[in-house]
């Protein structure tokens, strides 16, 4: 097609109205975009850009991007064009898109030769390209896994200097949320785990108040956690769960234990346990404190209506009541 056969429109993007031209390109004439969240987290351990060959040969190996290829074949096409950057026509958004449409190539050129595509300005700004990524992947479809979330909204911050708070309004999450994906992927990052199997571990470590204090009061276990991560010591992430989070809750001697390796780690939360650190009832009250004085919870009963506010107020006081009475029964 023709570039003067394209047809013109608009976007809305970060509260502009980007130009844009509909139509059709050669598929072998676009660019993976490295600096796609998705792309970015499973082929760039450091900061060099990687071929392009690489990026089309780890993502045609990924099951989303299979899952595609059979829907594109289905369909007989894209239902929704790739987002391209005018003059280079590296693909903004539509990376597993462009993956599949290459497999599929390979056994048709002719049928899978051109693409549907958008084409924005080539001056189009970074911060306005992460403002797309997070409108499709964040706030649309959310259909990136959270360490993906997270490499995005650490971009944001750290290259494109937008404060957390202010991420958080615009992706329509709590800031406690963005903090919590943040200081994952910091963590990640300083300890140069870029695995996004391994995700589910470091959250589960930064998530809980036990392993919180024992944090505080040891920063070394940070080290040792991320060592027995990377050795496989600690095999799963329900182990960071059930057990580091038992261990760091017995604290004193056996937590010293864990950290100085004495022991391994079925064996520092067998002595845990014996020591009564799996008792749950202490965990149960503990969150339920925490409920109550996380000042999301404050701002969830000023923003309801009154009626339900009233509601609220009725069970925190029969709640304090009832905790009062207990306190009088405990011998």
């Amino acid at each position: 097609m023709d570039k003067s056969e394209w047809v013109h429109d608009t976007l809305t993007l970060a509260g502009k109205e980007i130009p844009v031209k509909l139509g059709i390109l050669r598929q072998s004439d676009l660019r993976f975009y490295a600096e796609n969240p998705r792309v970015y987290s499973i082929i760039r351990p450091d900061e060099a850009e990687p071929p392009q060959g690489e990026i089309e040969e780890r993502l045609g190996a990924m099951d989303h991007v299979r899952q595609l290829r059979q829907s594109i074949l289905s369909n007989g096409g894209l239902i929704d064009p790739l987002i391209v950057r005018d003059e280079d026509y590296v693909v903004l958004e539509g990376n597993s898109r462009l993956a599949a449409y290459r497999i599929l190539a390979k056994n048709d050129p002719i049928k899978w030769g051109k693409v549907k595509v958008k084409l924005l300005p080539s001056d189009i700004g970074d911060d306005v390209v992460f403002s797309l990524l997070g409108e499709y992947h964040i706030i649309g479809r959310k259909d990136w896994a959270p360490y993906e979330q997270a490499g995005y909204l650490y971009r944001r911050e750290s290259m494109h200097g937008v404060d957390p708070a202010q991420v958080a309004k615009e992706m329509g999450l709590s800031t406690r949320t963005v903090n919590h994906l943040l200081n994952v992927y910091r963590f990640m990052v300083k300890y140069k785990d870029n695995n996004v199997d391994r995700w589910s571990y470091y959250d589960e470590y930064l998530r809980h108040n036990e392993i919180k204090k024992a944090r505080e009061e040891h920063p070394e276990l940070d080290d040792v956690v991320a060592a027995k991560i990377a050795s496989s010591e600690i095999p799963r992430a329900v182990d960071v769960r059930e057990k580091v989070r038992v261990i760091a809750r017995a604290g004193g001697k056996v937590l010293k234990r864990f950290i100085e390796e004495e022991g391994t780690l079925d064996d520092c939360y067998e002595r845990a346990v014996v020591r009564g650190a799996k008792n749950p009832w202490p965990k149960r009250f503990q969150d339920f404190r925490m409920h109550l004085v996380d000042p999301d919870t404050l701002n969830a009963l000023q923003d309801m209506t009154l009626e339900h506010r009233k509601r609220c107020v009725f069970e925190l006081k029969k709640i304090k009541n009832a905790a009062q009475s207990l306190l009088k029964k405990i011998p």
